[in-house]
């Protein structure tokens, strides 16, 4: 007796489908033939042991099981007899016994599928008593059992993945790890056969794959260390137990797996969970209802019809399309499974609609290139039309060249502006138009006239109507903002002393012992006319600061010549505050004057200059304010002529506005000034900015930024007495000045409205 058993998996989320078929459905489709007579008679349901057993009778014995499947979601077990007929025209029949509410009997394509609509999922294992076929109903595995302490413990759930019939031992060829798509950690075992049992189950974080009647080659018992591969997957170990080979695979955080087999080859994929509420089932790239396959040795058309029928889409199979192949997927989305089989076996598949096409790969791309060699014999004889375009917005020679696959601003070798084929290579690459084909813009009237076949004239026209349309403006606002703060402070004295007994008569100077004398001025002049050496050889003694009036017989003092010490304040463009204070004798014969002068200056400056412009999308702008210098410049001849330097504040910007609505600027902002005369030739100060920078529609960013602190302190003073203590400061000149500059540059863009482009 043979049993088709299906567990249906309890901890899915979705829908999912299960189907399991014997191993010799292969032979079903050939061997319904001999039974054309084949026909069904009744369906009904008793209890017995407890379980429920649907009774199938036929109107003879049957030669081998049906092949069946189970739909979990509503709860339904459907089974195919093969060249079996409907003669009674039975149709829903009403059951209402235990788990089975009805049945149905639907004839369709050679065959015949009974469809047990139940209460709720449960397995089935099927039978064949005389002319009638039973099928048990059984209870679900993790209801009809209580779990063990030691599974309860450790969480595990057990699924079979493919019962063992090899009766030797035999070693397994190789164990890997790959890294699949999304981070999915893929473990590819090579079997030593199709035949091999394989056990797959989930024990807390640990996923536990045995494989029966196996060995494992001493250069595999090791561990796999796969952390550095982001895969939830971290580590597999692979072991030998008896005359089992047991891997197992640790994982971290949440994640599901899957595992198909493929003729000699276990594949396991490991993968995060991907929850999307619109998706029937949830997969890396794969968005179909998921089935379980078991097959061994089938025919590869036989199995491409079973995933029609599971999926209700019409597969056309090529005649060059053969071969068999062994098979077991456990949930897994129909379309991987159907892509697993074509790569098994190097097929390709074309998708038209409900229609599927498959064939070898070699097969389908030779199929393709003649469609395409046809097509291209259609464009050399089908005949040309001729077409105008009126443009909008777009100038006609620009869709001129890029109709023609011509670069705008390159080398358009072989084009001529009118009308010219385009043959360059950048034409050759880009051309939409055929060989034939021509376009001629007109720039009086920005038209287009594009003659080519009918095909292309329609994709001519589908890509004006996407170029001709109107640019989206950006307002750019720049705000060039110069701060200037400026201190200075300057003490300074003065400090002289004059003696004019000698000049009125009496003895000038004073007597330092041996009849002679001394005489202080605060320069060679001022000693001459203190002891009167210069007064009575000439009226005006030169360089001297003293003058002498013959006429009324008086001297006047230039008093600048009496000082000792002349360090008054100063600061560039301002004047000092004095304070002064002489110290004379009775007789104002003897002179001693002190002056004392201060100076401090705060200055505060700020200069702002916004430049804004308007520009299309992706269109370069340009805005400037200065003044040119010229300057002689030599030529090459050895003659001289004028040329000009620019001192301009400037602003050059191309704007990009992204989908998301912000605005990438490339910007470049200038602000210059005369500088100093050198050498004849008046420099330029310039600042100068140049960026690329995002910015949200509205907002503003400062782009850039330059500060300049400059501080200075000078001290003159009189050698030795301008280092004196409290003294020093009357033979010394102090003066510090700080000045602080900063240029700060923001820029605001704005996407213009069509209303409102110049508000």
């Amino acid at each position: 007796m043979t049993h088709v058993w299906q567990k249906p998996g309890a901890q899915q989320r979705h829908w999912s489908r299960t189907l399991a078929v014997p191993a010799l459905l292969a032979a079903l489709w050939t061997a319904g033939l001999a039974h054309a007579q084949l026909a069904i008679r009744a369906v009904s349901v008793s209890t017995q042991a407890g379980s429920e057993v649907v009774r199938i009778e036929t109107s003879e014995p049957l030669a081998q099981l049906p092949a069946g499947f189970v739909i979990q979601q509503p709860a339904r077990i459907a089974l195919d007899f093969a060249g079996a007929t409907n003669p009674l025209a039975l149709g829903q029949i009403a059951l209402n016994q235990g788990n089975v509410r009805s049945a149905q009997v639907v004839e369709a394509a050679g065959r015949t599928r009974v469809v047990l609509n139940l209460n709720q999922a449960a397995q089935y294992r099927t039978e064949l008593d005389g002319n009638a076929l039973l099928v048990w109903l059984e209870p679900n595995a993790s209801a009809a059992r209580s779990a063990s302490p030691l599974e309860v413990a450790l969480g595990s759930a057990r699924g079979s993945f493919a019962e063992g019939t090899a009766a030797d031992v035999r070693p397994l060829s190789d164990v890997d790890f790959r890294l699949g798509s999304n981070k999915t950690g893929r473990v590819v075992v090579g079997l030593a056969s199709s035949q091999v049992g394989v056990d797959i189950r989930q024990q807390g974080k640990q996923l536990v794959v045995e494989f029966a009647k196996t060995s494992l080659p001493e250069g595999m018992r090791r561990r796999l260390d796969v952390t550095d591969f982001g895969t939830p997957v971290q580590a597999i170990t692979t072991t030998q137990i008896g005359d089992r080979v047991r891997m197992v695979i640790d994982a971290q955080g949440a994640w599901e797996h899957s595992a198909y087999q493929s003729d000699n080859q276990l594949v396991l994929e490991v993968r995060e969970p991907k929850t999307d509420p619109n998706k029937l089932s949830q997969g890396p790239g794969y968005t179909g209802e998921k089935l379980s396959l078991n097959f061994q040795s089938i025919d590869v058309r036989s199995l491409l019809q079973v995933i029609a029928d599971f999926t209700n889409f019409n597969i056309v199979t090529s005649e060059s399309v053969t071969g068999n192949l062994t098979l077991r997927l456990k949930d897994v989305p129909w379309d991987q499974a159907l892509d697993i089989i074509l790569q098994a076996k190097g097929l390709g598949m074309r998708k038209v609609g409900n229609v599927i096409r498959v064939a070898p790969k070699d097969e389908l791309a030779a199929r393709e290139k003649m469609d395409y060699e046809a097509a291209a014999q259609v464009e050399l004889l089908e005949p040309l039309r001729t077409q105008s375009f009126q443009l909008n917005y777009a100038k006609a020679a620009d869709i001129a060249a890029q109709l023609r696959g011509e670069i705008p601003g390159g080398n358009n070798a072989g084009g001529s502006s009118f009308g010219g084929t385009g043959t360059g290579s950048n034409a050759a690459l880009a051309r939409m138009l055929t060989s034939r084909g021509s376009v001629i813009p007109e720039m009086r009237t920005n038209q287009l006239f594009v003659t080519d076949i009918p095909s292309r004239l329609t994709q001519a026209q589908e890509l004006i109507t996407k170029l001709d349309i109107p640019v989206r403006q950006v307002m750019i606002e720049a705000r060039i903002v110069e701060a200037n703060d400026t201190f200075g402070k300057s003490l300074g004295v003065r400090l002289g002393g004059a003696d004019l007994r000698g000049v009125r008569g009496g003895e000038a100077g004073y007597g330092v012992g041996g009849g002679n004398r001394i005489a202080i001025g605060g320069s060679y002049n001022a000693i001459t006319n203190t002891t009167t050496e210069s007064v009575n050889a000439t009226s005006q003694v030169p360089g001297s600061n003293f003058s002498v009036d013959a006429a009324n017989a008086g001297i006047a003092m230039n008093t600048n010549s009496t000082s000792f010490v002349n360090m008054p304040a100063s600061l560039p463009g301002a004047i000092a505050s004095t304070f002064a204070l002489s110290l004379f004798s009775p007789s104002a014969n003897r002179f001693l004057n002190l002056e004392i002068s201060a100076l401090q200056a705060d200055g505060k400056g700020q200069v702002v200059s916004s430049p804004r412009v308007i520009t299309a999308d992706q269109t370069k702008a340009a805005i400037e304010q200065g003044t040119e210098y010229p300057y002689q410049a030599a030529t090459s001849s050895g003659a001289t002529n004028v040329q000009f330097k620019k001192a301009v504040m400037k602003l050059e910007v191309t704007p990009q506005i992204t989908p998301e609505g912000g605005i990438i600027l490339d910007v470049e902002i200038s602000k210059d000034s005369p500088g100093e005369i050198l050498n004849g030739q008046r420099a330029i100060n310039t600042k100068r900015i140049k960026t690329n920078v995002l910015v949200e529609n509205g907002g503003t960013v400062v782009i850039g930024g330059i500060f300049e602190s400059e501080e200075t302190e000078n001290v003159t003073k009189v050698p030795l007495l301008g280092d004196l203590p409290a003294v020093g400061a009357l033979f010394r000149n102090k003066t510090r000045i700080a000045n602080k500059k900063e240029l700060l540059v923001f820029l605001t863009p704005k996407v213009v409205s069509e209303r409102g482009a110049l508000r």
